[in-house]
């Protein structure tokens, strides 16, 4: 594998740097926070962003994409975590776009990833059913309709982008017309037709995330995804791209924070000299800019086997997964302890920072959750 960025990538990487940088400083992420956006995002900033052709990075050509791959992809989430950036990327291109290539039928790819490369809809995964992510325990019903189709009945939590998404992708699970199950299912879902109630989910990052209740919803045979042999495998390969991709922000987002923290240490000023000057607080930085580098090796690899096609991939993304989440926790507490009482105030940026954190550190599996999965399919 090759964990250099080729031309085409390095530019999109530098590109989504300058932009961010210009577009959606940190100030920006707090305007929208304080101002409750429904969306949790500026709609204005995303269509910049589908005119630079960020959604069309990693769809093949043939479906209307650049097909410059997740090493592109995976420098503009790490830009992104730079400047705390919210964009509805991860769902809609990621997750949605990865489900619909891999299970979405010919006729499926052609109706919706055109909207999701251009930019004109929005979808959303509805995943977990519970306060902490796992995806394979799903309650939610697909019951076969004695008119042809499918109901479905259950509620989905934290949704990411789930409010103002035009359609939904729900995972249930499929059950016959005699009652027997048949396996997990995705239905592609229309937010406003009836029986789909969205209600906001607060949580610190003040970012988009809905609950989601199905109550006797209604899907024809050609809205359930099935051009996979297996709706599980479609899922976890959207997952773990997903992972990677969270990883990769987390990256960025870390960095800032052992920068800023670094350029605190020789700023502030104690008994006359910076304290940056003090051996013990070197090392402890010295101990995180190597856990960092490990990060980075983790990510890079696991957005080079994407790419590649590499067998092996879930455990890259758990091993990847795994160290962001427990890093998002040890850094940014290493970085409020370094700073002192200003490091927890609202008005410091490093706020929030630790407050996206600490969402990502939980979303799509925390490091528990990945070095469990990791054992397990390592056959331990």
């Amino acid at each position: 594998m090759v964990f250099l960025l080729n031309d085409e990538q390095r530019q999109l990487a530098d590109s989504a740097t300058e932009f961010l940088n210009a577009q959606s400083p940190i100030a920006l992420q707090r305007r929208l926070r304080d101002t409750r956006a429904p969306l949790g995002y500026e709609p204005t900033l995303w269509q910049q962003v589908v005119e630079l052709g960020w959604p069309a990075a990693v769809f093949p050509e043939e479906d209307g994409g650049l097909g410059v791959g997740y090493q592109g992809l995976g420098a503009v989430f790490e830009a992104m975590g730079r400047t705390v950036a919210a964009l509805p990327l991860l769902s809609s291109v990621v997750l949605c776009g990865e489900l619909l290539l891999v299970a979405g039928t010919q006729a499926q790819r052609q109706r919706w990833l055109p909207g999701l490369i251009d930019g004109q809809q929005r979808l959303a995964l509805a995943l977990d059913e519970q306060g902490r992510h796992h995806p394979e325990r799903i309650r939610t019903q697909a019951r076969r309709s004695a008119s042809g189709g499918w109901v479905l009945d259950g509620e989905k939590w934290f949704v990411i982008d789930g409010i103002g998404a035009a359609w939904l992708i729900v995972v249930a699970q499929k059950v016959g017309a005699d009652g027997q199950g048949e396996g997990l299912g995705l239905f592609l879902v229309e937010a406003t037709q009836p029986g789909v109630a969205l209600q906001p989910t607060l949580l610190a990052d003040s970012r988009n995330h809905a609950r989601i209740t199905l109550t006797g919803v209604q899907v024809a045979d050609d809205l359930c995804l099935t051009a996979a042999a297996s709706a599980l495998q479609a899922l976890d390969a959207a997952l773990d791209r997903a992972r990677i991709c969270l990883a990769a922000e987390g990256l960025g987002l870390l960095r800032e924070a052992f920068d800023r923290t670094l350029s605190y240490l020789k700023e502030r000023v104690q008994f006359d000299v910076p304290i940056g000057s003090f051996q013990a607080l070197q090392h402890r930085m010295a101990r995180l800019y190597t856990e960092l580098e490990m990060l980075e090796s983790c990510v890079r690899a696991a957005l080079a086997a994407i790419d590649a096609g590499e067998p092996g991939l879930a455990l890259l993304a758990s091993l990847a997964k795994a160290r962001a989440s427990d890093l998002c926790e040890k850094v940014t507490n290493e970085a409020v302890q370094l700073h002192g009482g200003i490091g927890v105030t609202d008005e410091f940026d490093l706020g929030l920072i630790v407050k996206r954190a600490r969402v990502l550190q939980h979303s799509l599996g925390d490091g528990v959750f990945h070095r469990d999965r990791y054992a397990r399919l390592q056959g331990f």
